[in-house]
């Protein structure tokens, strides 16, 4: 009996060794059950509106002042490569949202058409593996009793705009609670009926509520994996406030500084949120989640020229050709900081070039779901990881139907921009050339031929952004 119980108990040590080692080589269990929960990571993603790949101090930003991303960059990996789902806000997100590009997604640029029951999303995913989900923020995928509401959409929770017009009001007379109206105590004497318009009191400030309610949502899930989709609204102007665009509480601390004013909220903008986002990831190091959190920091795309802003001024887009709404780099291509505290390894840069495409089969990928059939995405979880993929052959697409329809594509280090369909394709290669400033399609037609017959066959017909092939 004696020995019998030693060879049992010999037994049991040895299977508590191997769970040990099984534990130890896989620190996530990416399994939905309830008693894996703990193990599952939680995301929050960031997203910015309309800045600029240079309007960070870690992307070589002299003037304006971010130690909290900068810090970010240098905790986690830091892309220098990473390009936005569109040039605008709404065909970004969809891209985002969907894993599909400009060419299949369901929004292709800003008018008002929502996502559908069958268009899947990330959030969708997410919550199928048990985590709680939310957006707070500027959501612009479908507008109030649609099919594309957050709440029709997987998520559980939504606080914010869902117009794209409303949130250029910084100081909006209400925003909303998933499906209700919150009033404000804003007034928005010119209001139109998205809800935009200029404050003419400006007591709440819509980015701070924003902000309240994300450190609100992190800490009532914080025994719970959570994602939440934090897509805010600075640095973009209120388009409806024409010059003095910038709204903003506080110029500080570039109050004193030289410079016009609209350029002063512009940087202050971007220094609040800074802050902020500060204040979230101290908030998760309180909570003791930064080991538990994977942080996505990027931009919807290029910086603006709107609401008085010059975007030269500070250079907002570093050594890139074009802006917003440019098919040129400096309207797509965005900064991209990942951390994983003892996950992703600190003070990387990578110049691994992939899209807002590539987030959702990413994200499957993370928590161990199957990547569908006909995603434009490619998991880039082993890149995270620190392991090598080799994505170089891969074929990127964009369309832009704003004044005109126009096209980008990007081929390893070949960048191919068609401004209508009648025009020749311009062809650069960006490896010494990030401005795009050479044209080099007269001298590598075989190149120009393969980019070309790529934007001619990529793209499906959309009944909402039909065009007309010449």
């Amino acid at each position: 009996m004696r020995y019998a119980s030693l060879q049992r108990l010999g037994g049991n040590l040895f299977t508590l060794i191997m769970s040990c080692m099984v534990l130890y080589w896989h620190p996530i269990r990416l399994q939905s059950e309830p008693s894996q929960d703990r193990r599952l990571p939680n995301v929050l993603f960031i997203m910015a509106d309309d800045l600029g790949w240079g309007d960070l101090g870690s992307y070589g930003q002299q003037r304006i002042m971010t130690p909290n991303l900068d810090r970010l960059a240098s905790e986690g990996m830091r892309f220098t490569q990473v390009y936005a789902g569109s040039t605008v806000c709404a065909p970004s997100r969809s891209v985002l949202m969907t894993g599909l590009h400009t060419g299949h997604t369901r929004i292709r640029g800003n008018a008002r058409v929502p996502l559908l029951p069958e268009d899947r999303i990330v959030a969708e995913y997410f919550k199928s593996a048990g985590y709680r989900t939310g957006i707070i923020g500027k959501w612009g995928l479908g507008e109030p009793g649609t099919t594309g509401i957050p709440t029709s959409k997987g998520f559980d929770y939504f606080f914010g705009y869902l117009n794209q017009r409303h949130a250029h009001n910084y100081y909006p007379s209400y925003l909303w609670k998933n499906e209700q109206q919150i009033s404000l105590p804003n007034v928005v004497i010119n209001e139109d009926a998205s809800g935009g318009g200029v404050s003419s009191n400006k007591i709440a400030y819509s980015h701070d509520l924003i902000m309240e309610e994300a450190t609100r949502f992190i800490d009532q899930h914080a025994d719970h994996p959570f994602f939440l989709y934090l897509p805010l609204t600075l640095p973009h102007a209120n388009n409806e406030a024409k010059q003095q665009g910038m709204e903003v509480p506080s110029l500080e601390p570039y109050d004193l500084m030289d410079w016009p004013t609209a350029q002063k909220g512009h940087a202050a903008m971007i220094g609040r949120m800074d802050r902020d986002i500060g204040s979230l990831v101290d908030q998760l190091k309180s909570l003791d989640l930064e080991e538990h959190t994977l942080i996505f920091f990027t931009s919807d795309n290029g910086p603006h020229r709107e609401g008085g802003n010059d975007p030269d001024f500070n250079d907002s887009n570093g050594p890139l050709r074009g802006i917003k709404r440019s098919m040129h780099d400096g309207g797509i291509r965005v900064p991209m900081i990942a951390r994983w505290t003892d996950r992703i390894a600190a003070g990387v840069v990578d110049d691994t070039v992939w899209t807002f495409a590539d987030f959702l089969p990413t994200m499957l990928d993370l928590i161990g779901k199957s990547i569908p059939l006909g995603l434009d995405g490619v998991s880039i979880l082993p890149t995270l990881m620190g392991q090598h993929q080799d994505l170089s052959q891969r074929m990127h697409y964009w369309e832009f139907h704003e004044r005109g329809f126009k096209q980008a594509v990007r081929w390893g280090n070949w960048k191919g921009v068609r401004h209508a369909l009648d025009q020749p394709l311009q062809l650069f290669h960006l490896i010494g050339d990030a401005g795009e400033s050479y044209d080099l399609a007269g001298q590598y037609p075989a190149v120009v031929k393969k980019l070309t017959d790529f934007l001619d066959h990529e793209r499906t017909e959309s009944i909402h952004w039909p065009i007309q092939r010449p």
